[in-house]
């Protein structure tokens, strides 16, 4: 399973949809993810890939960790990824 895959999957579980719901520029607003399925979203991201996102649940927007599409999230995990390696 890519990178890909698994945020959509983590993604969807928390929107309660099918992962084939999920579209590259959905953002987590329009896909009914609210500001706690948001955190959540962000721990699973973290238990699944074993890293550390740069996001501060009270300051979303003064994060240096792109939320605002599904494609900007497996972006920001890939360079997240690629840098741990």
């Amino acid at each position: 399973m890519t990178i890909r895959d698994k945020v959509i999957a983590i993604i969807a579980e928390q929107a309660v949809l099918d992962p084939s719901d999920i579209r590259m520029d959905s953002t987590l607003e329009s896909l009914g993810i609210d500001s706690l399925g948001l955190v959540e979203s962000i721990f699973a991201i973290e238990e699944e890939f074993d890293i550390s996102v740069p996001f501060n649940a009270n300051e979303p927007e003064a994060s240096d960790f792109d939320i605002s599409s599904v494609a900007s999230i497996i972006s920001g995990i890939e360079t997240l990824k690629a840098e741990q390696a």
